[in-house]
């Protein structure tokens, strides 16, 4: 009988530990990609990678690319967890009448793949970073 209450004690004292020893808060994938410094980076390789594409460059060359970049730091940073705030227009709205074809769809993202490489993102990262932006594709395609 002792001895049950010894281990009932002991159970209970590890269960209490347990629950008291704070569990570590998972961070961002923001944070974990290195925040606002890494997303810049990010954003100005893919400005790069586009600029030297000329079959994406066409999609791009009337944009106001000051205004891009500020916006696709923004759509990032919220997309992966950081703490800003988009201020553009929908993706609906932004890719309305390009057609964008499903070729051309899968080679900018091929751009911005190598965008996040040379900022420094592991495979991993880079596949969680395009599982986020993955649902906005319905939005981009065929408008």
């Amino acid at each position: 009988m002792v001895n049950h209450l010894k281990t009932a004690l002991l159970m209970m004292s590890v269960l209490l530990v347990a629950c008291a020893t704070p569990t570590k808060t998972p961070i961002s994938l923001y944070e974990e990609i290195g925040g606002q410094p890494t997303i810049e980076a990010i954003t100005d390789n893919f400005i790069d990678e586009i600029s030297f594409n000329k079959d994406i460059y066409r999609y791009f060359e009337k944009t106001n690319i000051t205004r891009f970049r500020e916006k696709f730091i923004e759509h990032l940073c919220v997309d992966t967890g950081g703490p800003c705030t988009y201020t553009g227009d929908t993706m609906l709205k932004v890719h309305q009448g390009q057609k964008i074809t499903e070729t051309d769809f899968n080679l900018t993202v091929d751009l911005l793949v190598n965008a996040m490489k040379k900022a420094g993102l592991t495979y991993v990262q880079q596949n969680r970073v395009l599982k986020v932006l993955a649902p906005m594709r319905g939005e981009m395609l065929y408008k």
